[in-house]
């Protein structure tokens, strides 16, 4: 069963951030600062230029370890659902149906410096054509830390029903990304040259941490509102910025 799209019926959108303190490689990592904020603080500003978006909403655990997360969440304003740390699958799918969303705009707090426009352009072209998944990382065509990937919570709540792996609980649309014989999926490519779509924009340790803060410093005193655009430009400025994080390897997913 395949989630139906009407065009008189208006969609609900939200974003989800996967959040927690808890991380191998960089412990208490959402929360480190940058210019003087939290990095999930910045990662929210950011989001919140989503034109498409009706609600944001932090997806983070139930341990208490996560309570820090709970409360900046709250002195921003933004929703937030506390859940599962094994289970991010069904932990998004309830941070979703708790604000009666029916569509998924899915991201991950490890990746501050995503482009709004980006996310515009990815539920702009779901809602366009007759898919159950749209994304930008099906093939490597954007930096590392620019993914996002929209689906239905329908889409989402078969999922749940039709696995219980454990690497397809921890990583939320593994399943449908891995099943084209069962969902619609649409991927979306860069046209990027390969040194650009070969960045790594993401924070998994500190190395990677150390260049994120270093774009921030760099852009955000002079537009808060930096675009990819003007990141990819930093970096030809300062092409040395790449040796920062060059040689992290992203963990597997299996």
């Amino acid at each position: 069963m395949r989630a139906k799209k009407s065009e008189h019926t208006p969609v609900r959108t939200i974003c989800t951030i996967e959040a927690r303190m808890r991380s191998t490689r960089l412990p208490g990592k959402v929360l480190k600062p940058i210019l003087g904020r939290p990095m999930l603080a910045l990662l929210i500003e950011r989001l919140q230029r989503v034109r498409q978006v009706d609600q944001i909403v932090v997806a983070t655990t139930d341990n208490p370890i996560d309570d820090p997360i709970v409360e900046l969440a709250c002195q921003l304003g933004t929703k937030y659902f506390r859940g599962s740390e094994e289970d991010v699958l069904d932990r998004v799918l309830r941070a979703a149906r708790s604000v009666n969303a029916d569509l998924i705009v899915e991201t991950t707090g490890d990746c501050p410096l995503i482009d709004p426009g980006v996310i515009d352009q990815l539920i702009a072209t779901f809602m366009s054509n007759p898919v159950d998944y749209c994304a930008n990382l099906l093939s490597r065509s954007y930096p590392r830390g620019m993914e996002a990937q929209v689906f239905p919570v329908a889409v989402l709540a078969q999922v749940a029903e039709l696995t219980q792996d454990p690497a397809d609980r921890e990583h939320v649309s593994l399943y449908i990304c891995e099943h084209p014989e069962q969902f619609r999926l649409l991927d979306i490519a860069s046209g990027l040259p390969p040194q650009d779509a070969d960045l790594r924009l993401t924070v998994d340790t500190q190395e990677d941490f150390d260049l994120v803060r270093h774009v921030f410093e760099s852009l955000y005193p002079i537009n808060p509102h930096f675009s990819m655009s003007d990141i990819l430009a930093l970096f030809k400025r300062h092409p040395e910025l790449r040796r920062l994080n060059e040689n992290i390897q992203q963990k597997a997913v299996r």
